[in-house]
């Protein structure tokens, strides 16, 4: 990806209600860095104004989205929303933390945060506010990469989180050099993603890996999908329409809690990809997020079914 989850993140993005709820907006461009205040602090210029936040926080909740982003910075987590607590490539980081979301306010209070972090769309905002310092993000408003560098500086680690994305970028528009290379520059990549019984396809902004495939490896996004899917990052849509969708190669976010059993029918069976053995399919739980955990588990993934390595 919630609640009602439409998928980013759905969610995850529907990453989201973990995360709230989500529509894409308009890229804008980055904060400006923080900036040294009294002792122990530093202002963070977030979208909505500048806040004061601990310059080294120790008791750092996350109500959406961005808990991967937090623990690959290093910083200590107390709570997480519930679609990061079920993420099994989180499972033995957040093993001892606490599951809380924006309306239990009693359960935060409790945990003593030093800074709230979450999307724009969390409830109860004036309230976090006077228990911790809170920064809130719109999904979309800037690239997934920026957003790391905007968590990095609110963490006041952004030579931490700058670091990363250099050597990110540069693995990821290799691995898609060489997998150009054996697949051909002109061969389709899908994905879709089988949610609360509907079928979604998804644009290059979207979690699932859609941001390595075509922002930075630049693989080639079918015809029907750049024309439904790219602008509104996800596109709902039949199993009849499915093939005129799908790529050579599809990416399946499946989660085994969702029925399945379309895959069962002739429509799914003759997709050429299906029948070439051309789709890889994945933990929707694992994929849903593009924090640099998730991302750099993606990429390794994505790798090993192209490539073999």
């Amino acid at each position: 990806m919630k609640k009602v989850l439409i998928p980013f993140l759905l969610l995850c993005v529907f990453m989201i209600s973990a995360c709230g709820n989500n529509q894409p907006v308009e890229k804008k461009e980055e904060a400006a860095a923080p900036t040294a205040s009294k002792s122990g602090k530093i202002t963070y210029q977030s979208e909505n104004g500048p806040v004061e936040v601990p310059a080294d926080p120790k008791r750092v909740i996350v109500l959406s989205t961005f808990a991967g982003n937090v623990m690959a910075l290093n910083v200590n987590l107390v709570g997480v929303d519930s679609w990061s607590k079920m993420n099994p490539r989180f499972d033995s980081t957040l093993k001892d933390v606490a599951e809380v979301s924006d309306e239990n306010l009693e359960k935060i209070i409790e945990l003593q945060p030093d800074l709230i972090v979450g999307l724009s769309t969390i409830k109860n905002v004036d309230k976090l506010k006077q228990i911790a310092p809170t920064v809130t993000y719109t999904y979309g408003k800037v690239d997934y990469l920026t957003q790391h560098l905007e968590i990095g500086k609110l963490l006041n680690k952004e030579k931490e989180a700058k670091a990363w994305i250099d050597d990110f970028k540069q693995r990821a528009q290799q691995a898609g050099t060489d997998i150009k290379a054996k697949i051909g520059e002109n061969t389709t990549v899908s994905v879709i993603e089988n949610f609360d019984k509907q079928l979604y396809v998804f644009g290059d902004n979207w979690g699932r890996g859609t941001e390595i495939i075509y922002q930075e490896m630049k693989l080639k996004m079918p015809d029907k999908v750049k024309e439904m899917a790219l602008k509104a990052g996800y596109y709902a849509l039949s199993l009849e329409v499915l093939p005129q969708f799908a790529g050579d190669y599809m990416i399946f976010s499946k989660s085994k809690d969702t029925d399945n059993s379309f895959q069962q029918t002739d429509t799914y069976k003759n997709i050429a990809a299906v029948k070439n053995n051309k789709v890889f399919e994945v933990n929707a739980k694992e994929f849903y997020f593009n924090d640099p955990i998730t991302l750099d588990f993606q990429l390794e993934f994505f790798k090993q079914s192209f490539l073999g390595n």
